[in-house]
């Protein structure tokens, strides 16, 4: 069967289905990185943060506090590069051996559905696993040269390079977490993709969960509510000063 076969096998719906998912997955993310002025995000708020710490390492000695840290970032970045190429193995092993695909037809009572549906279906969740093992690798990648250039900043503040190096490595920082964050939300999609087995009208509910859930982390958390939250005997905003900060960078 050509390729062009498979694809007329699916209905509109699951065209429409699938059309939704990356055009949300795809509009949450830049959401995310891009809010607005009057609501701004955990990701942005965090950046500023990051920004705020490589400031207090210049003048903390000794810094093992830091390396400590960083350690765990990619420790933890590590983590979840071997689960997603884990998963894409099991992906590619289910590809090749259609039997437990059968078994499962059988236990959804989806009998008439062609293999070759599954297949692309499974193709899909792949897709976005690759993207995560990809980003996570060039994440871990990132706070590791996050990692030399924090041993290049200057024990003195009052050398010339020291809040240089600083800001550089709170730029490589960010971008690092950066790519982490959207490994994580190619990781929450393809869990997303896993209900378009059950059908298009499950794919769609299960995509507008998730994005419901990612907002909801993002825009209206406690967690949110406490970065928020303005330091004692400050007049300004907390979120202001983390919100222009961030953008300046």
């Amino acid at each position: 069967m050509t390729l062009i076969s498979r694809l007329g096998i699916f209905t509109p719906l699951d065209y429409a289905a699938l059309a939704l998912l990356l055009l949300l997955w795809l509009g949450i993310g830049w959401r995310i990185e891009h809010p607005s002025a009057r609501r701004v995000s955990v990701a942005l708020l965090m950046e500023g943060f990051r920004r705020d710490w490589m400031t207090q390492m210049v003048d903390r000695n000794p810094r093992i506090f830091d390396a400590q840290l960083l350690g765990n970032l990619r420790q933890g970045t590590a983590f979840f590069a071997s689960a997603s190429m884990i998963a894409i193995g099991g992906g590619l092993a289910l590809i090749g051996n259609t039997e437990p695909l059968e078994s499962l037809v059988a236990d959804l009572a989806l009998a008439d559905t062609p293999a070759q549906v599954w297949e692309i279906k499974l193709l899909v969740i792949l897709l976005f696993l690759s993207n995560a093992f990809l980003k996570f690798v060039w994440a871990h990648r990132l706070f590791g040269y996050c990692s030399v250039l924090m041993a290049a900043v200057p024990n003195s503040p009052q050398e010339p390079l020291a809040y240089i190096r600083a800001e550089q490595a709170a730029e490589i920082n960010i971008s690092a977490a950066r790519s982490f964050n959207r490994a994580m939300r190619a990781i929450y999609f393809a869990l997303s993709a896993a209900a378009w087995i059950l059908g298009p009208v499950p794919l769609i509910l299960a995509t507008l969960a998730t994005v419901a859930v990612l907002w909801r982390r993002e825009f209206a958390s406690q967690s949110r509510a406490a970065l928020l939250r303005c330091p004692p005997g400050t007049t300004a905003s907390h979120a202001d000063v983390i919100t222009a900060r961030a953008r300046r960078g």
